[in-house]
């Protein structure tokens, strides 16, 4: 399966959260308790947050990647799952909706100490030229705080916040880390990708909702491509082939290339392919723009979504693109 996808993205929001005096805190404690349930909506950051966000992303309805911000993906979590579990859609995580998400007891951090294998990399700088990705023969980690982040589906910089005192590039060092373990899910029936509510969503055989990511979708050169498609394939940890005569903005300079695989691939660990020429359902190698970005024209996860969502579907599954 040769991936080609013209999918580079281009700074659209700078954040989804909103702009705020004083820096959130973060605090494990607060996370860790079943008791938290402040209000969580507009304007509200901190360890609240956190933990409606771990609670959300192990219910299947993800809110990207876990920073402690409200912001439009967390929002579009909330409705999801108040939807499917019959609550009033108050867009908020309110009095009912944290009732509802405490049913799960799980803790919501748990202890993690760093392995040896965790910091031995090697990790490396990964330019933002694709022709420079080119000279690559890996696009791993650039470090162990990005790596821990990607495997516990949260912002570096609020793990660390969650965890002071602490070295996150030290193996042996005891860390809190966010409980995002999901339960195994059904196998898909269809994947709806809808425009409006930027969201990639997996439906059963008898019509439930199994699963909700957030996603960045097309643009204004390179619209969603609207129609009933189908599921081709998955390909994991997969190369990327650039083709420049397929991107409106390429360099004058740039040439047909294979980017090596890895994380920081252009289109992540996961590649979903669709019966549209050129175009899949796949990863990211920056979590923390799904939602806030802009794509040429394919449908981009983080890549722990795009993983899960691999695991639902099958060739002949229909991947209904809609508004």
């Amino acid at each position: 399966m040769r991936i080609d996808c013209a999918l580079a993205v281009f700074s659209l929001l700078a954040s989804g959260g909103q702009h705020r005096k004083t820096a959130p805190s973060f605090d494990a404690a607060t996370v860790s308790d079943a008791q938290t349930r402040t209000e969580v909506g507009p304007e509200v950051a901190g360890s609240a947050v956190v933990r409606a966000q771990i609670l959300l992303d192990r219910a299947h309805f993800s809110p990207g990647e876990i920073d402690g911000q409200w912001g439009d993906n967390l929002r579009i979590a909330v409705l999801g799952y108040q939807a499917a579990h019959k609550l009033a859609a108050s867009g908020r995580v309110d009095r009912d909706t944290w009732q509802s998400l405490d049913q799960d007891a799980a803790p919501a951090l748990l202890p993690y100490t760093i392995m040896p294998e965790d910091v031995a990399g090697p990790f490396e700088k990964i330019p933002s030229d694709i022709m420079e990705q080119a000279k690559l023969q890996s696009l791993g980690y650039q470090s162990t705080e990005e790596e821990l982040g990607e495997r516990f589906h949260i912002n570096p910089k609020v793990l660390s916040a969650l965890n002071p005192a602490k070295d996150l590039a030290k193996a042996g060092e005891q860390i809190q880390v966010p409980n995002v373990q999901r339960e195994s899910l059904m196998p898909a029936a269809r994947v709806v990708v809808s425009k409006s509510q930027g969201t990639v969503s997996a439906f059963a055989y008898d019509g439930t909702l199994l699963a909700q990511y957030p996603a960045t979708m097309g643009s204004e050169h390179d619209p969603l491509p609207i129609g009933e498609w189908k599921i081709t394939g998955v390909q994991r940890n997969p190369a990327f082939y650039y083709n420049p005569s397929l991107f409106w903005d390429a360099k004058p300079e740039d040439s047909k290339a294979r980017i090596a695989p890895g994380p920081n691939n252009p289109v992540g660990l996961v590649w979903i392919g669709l019966s549209k020429e050129h175009y899949g359902i796949h990863g990211t190698p920056e979590p923390g723009r799904i939602g806030h970005t802009e794509s040429h024209g394919c449908i981009r996860l983080t890549n722990w979504d795009a993983e899960e969502l691999s695991k639902l579907v099958e060739p002949g599954v229909p991947a209904i693109l809609q508004e």
